[in-house]
């Protein structure tokens, strides 16, 4: 999946099976047979060219990464002591990049976003359908929290694959 990421545009067999050469002995089939796999996981498209195909990455590298943190974090009984325990794990530059990040979230937030979070007046309401609507927005939130990024999950992969897997282990 790397080199198809590195290309950036759509490869063949042969385009990738050269790129590979100039750092080690690779044969034709052996790539061949990774980009089918990765196509047969959905992680490629492909179009026939003549006798050949040319092969084409479904997902962006950045989005792959960020369904994979989604999905880490999602799975955590306690997502808020992963963040946090995630953030120290940070160099300072990729928190100067986290923190460029949530401004252009911020910035990029529709205006409806910015009337759901702002402070509601409170309604009155029987005191056990308070508790009831306080527990169905927490829920609400907490799955809305959990939802993959629009566009990350499409076409991926099945759950356990890794793009590009093959025998030499490396993905390239």
């Amino acid at each position: 999946m790397t080199r198809v990421w590195e290309w950036n545009r759509p490869v063949t067999v042969r385009e990738v099976l050269e790129d590979l050469q100039k750092e080690r002995s690779i044969a034709y089939t052996t790539v061949m047979t990774v980009l089918d796999n990765l196509h047969q996981k959905g992680w490629v498209r492909r179009e026939a060219e003549g006798r050949a195909y040319r092969y084409e990455a479904v997902s962006t590298r950045a989005a792959y990464a960020a369904a994979l943190m989604n999905e880490a974090w999602s799975a955590s009984d306690n997502p808020a002591a992963a963040l946090v325990a995630f953030f120290g794990m940070m160099s300072p530059e990729q928190r100067h990049a986290l923190r460029d990040a949530v401004r252009m979230v911020q910035v990029d937030a529709p205006a409806e976003d910015a009337e759901q979070q702002a402070p509601q007046p409170e309604e009155t309401a029987p005191a056990g359908e308070a508790g009831a609507q306080e527990a169905g927005a927490q829920e609400a939130g907490a799955q809305g929290a959990q939802a993959a990024p629009e566009g990350a999950g499409e076409a991926g992969p099945a759950e356990g694959d890794e793009p590009g897997a093959s025998a030499t282990g490396n993905g390239r």
